[in-house]
């Protein structure tokens, strides 16, 4: 079986989490809960799709937010080093993917700049990112489409 970047996938003893990368050799870079690792094509299985009315749904993952999805719809970075927002944004981003929220907003202030740009080089990074942009109302956050 063949997987992209942004597929939800299960790996058995390890959960459900979203392919990053594909490598050579029928390898791929997964994100399961926050961390990354590289795993053999064959050791995966296309994940259902996030449940909709009706249908059973897998046990809820140990760390929740308090919103019904699981995820939180925007991360404030105040205070911390730029070291620690970008583990924080890709925790953040990981579990909006898996939660499948559309769009997310960050929280980087507007002051020195050294946030924002290194979020914003982040997020040119990442596949699963679609589109971001400043707020037009508030340039200390910026809108991010997934």
């Amino acid at each position: 079986m063949v997987f992209a970047p942004g597929d939800r996938v299960h790996i058995v003893r390890l959960g459900t989490g979203v392919v990053r990368e594909v490598r050579n050799g029928g390898r791929y870079v997964i994100e399961i809960k926050g961390r990354t690792m590289i795993v053999e094509g064959s050791q995966m299985e296309r994940a259902a799709e996030r449940p909709g009315r009706g249908t059973k749904s897998a046990p809820p993952e140990p760390h929740s937010d308090s919103s019904a999805t699981g995820a939180a719809a925007s991360l404030d970075l105040h205070g911390k080093t730029v070291e620690e927002a970008l583990a924080a944004l890709d925790i953040f981003l990981n579990d909006a993917i898996l939660a499948a929220l559309p769009e997310v907003r960050v929280i980087h202030g507007r002051s020195g700049g050294r946030l924002k740009s290194a979020v914003h080089k982040r997020l040119r990074e990442l596949p699963p990112v679609r589109a971001f942009r400043v707020d037009p109302g508030n340039p200390g956050v910026t809108v991010v489409t997934l």
